[in-house]
């Protein structure tokens, strides 16, 4: 488990909560709080169209509150122009 008193603010690093990919330690206005996002079962579909589908879905031009996981989650993971070129674990790929 994280220790949230030795961890620097506002700092991303790799998840230690199973089913996640990320954690931060969020400090705004005085508050602390241990955030972990991102889904770590979807692979890394982080193209183009991937990026503008979820950033619509979750309003990420209204994400400000550094206390949420979406704020992180709009500002970290899915951020970034292009996609990766890593390609999806093969449990989750359709088979048609």
């Amino acid at each position: 488990m994280a220790d949230k008193s030795r961890m620097k603010c506002n700092v991303v690093k790799k998840s230690d909560r199973a089913g996640k990919k990320k954690m931060v330690k969020a400090c705004s206005g005085g508050k602390e709080k241990l955030i972990h996002f991102g889904a770590s079962g979807y692979g890394h579909n982080y193209s183009a169209a991937a990026r503008k589908s979820f950033k619509a879905r979750h309003k990420c031009d209204t994400a400000t509150n550094k206390l949420s996981a979406r704020y992180w989650s709009c500002k970290k993971l899915w951020a970034g122009k292009g996609g990766s070129t890593k390609s999806s674990p093969a449990s989750i790929k359709r088979k048609y």
